[in-house]
């Protein structure tokens, strides 16, 4: 569990990385190629672990973690032994439980926990770990919303935020599930085209909402007009919604620029 350059949680913790969606404009599939297994700065065939005689197949459960050795025979644990292929870290599990300051934490910052092709078991366990350390405030983000619903498994706690990405008006991800809008929040990032009227007043129902342009290789060529995040910004004024931009929309908003976050997520 790191501390994150994600202006909206104060650490990251990832028990499940990788992910199938293979969106454009991924910043995690890079990191996880980088690093993967005998990868960014170990000699190529150095890779090793007692798992080595063992016939990985995906998904990947690790119970314990795997390790890189480099030319100086150092060795470390391999944050991703298998790359970017979705990977249970059970290790990893005891991890919030061990941070007594309080956190907002985002779960999943390299994947997407609730992925089509995450097992319900994995969830659980995930759930479970956090619920074991109830000073902490929990951020889960997907673009797969519907599996809200239809997973039956989220738990209704004060310190558990839902989230789901819209990335602009034809985005297909959505989520529906009333009973969690108190403790939902809606991230349009990165926000590649405007939204429409019609999609705009259905942001009526959500919690929170985070905005912000799209950052690294080609952002250039993908970056939000200033009227398309006054529109989201006006209907949060309207409707008393929290909103919160990130840096990368500090220099196009100047005075504009607010970064606010809801009663239920103030440390």
């Amino acid at each position: 569990m790191n501390k994150t350059k994600i202006d909206w949680a104060d650490m990251s913790w990832n028990p499940v990385t990788g992910c199938l969606h293979n969106c454009p404009y991924c910043y995690a599939r890079s990191i996880a190629q980088r690093f993967k297994g005998g990868g960014y700065g170990i000699e190529k065939g150095m890779f090793i672990s007692k798992y080595k005689d063992s016939a990985f197949e995906p998904p990947f459960v690790l119970d314990e973690p795997q390790l890189r050795k480099n030319k100086d025979n150092w060795y470390s644990k391999a944050a991703y032994p298998f790359g970017f292929a979705p990977t249970l870290h059970r290790y990893r599990m005891g991890e919030p439980a061990r941070k007594k300051q309080p956190q907002r934490i985002f779960v999943g910052s390299m994947c997407d926990l609730f992925g089509e092709w995450v097992p319900d078991s994995w969830i659980k366990e995930v759930f479970a770990a956090c619920s074991a350390a109830p000073q902490h405030k929990y951020l889960f983000l997907t673009k797969n919303g519907s599996r809200y619903e239809q997973s039956g498994l989220l738990p209704h706690i004060e310190n558990f935020w839902y989230g789901t990405t819209r990335t602009g008006a034809d985005t297909e991800y959505e989520w529906g599930a009333s009973d969690y809008y108190s403790h939902s929040f809606l991230s349009i990032e990165p926000m590649l085209t405007p939204i429409d009227r019609n999609t705009l007043s259905a942001l009526e129902v959500w919690g929170w909402i985070i905005i912000g342009a799209m950052t690294g290789q080609g952002a250039d060529k993908h970056q939000p007009e200033r009227k398309w995040v006054e529109e989201v910004l006006n209907l949060c004024l309207r409707e008393s919604i929290p909103i919160f931009m990130k840096e990368s929309l500090r220099s196009l908003m100047g005075d504009d620029f607010i970064q606010q976050f809801p009663e239920g997520l103030i440390l």
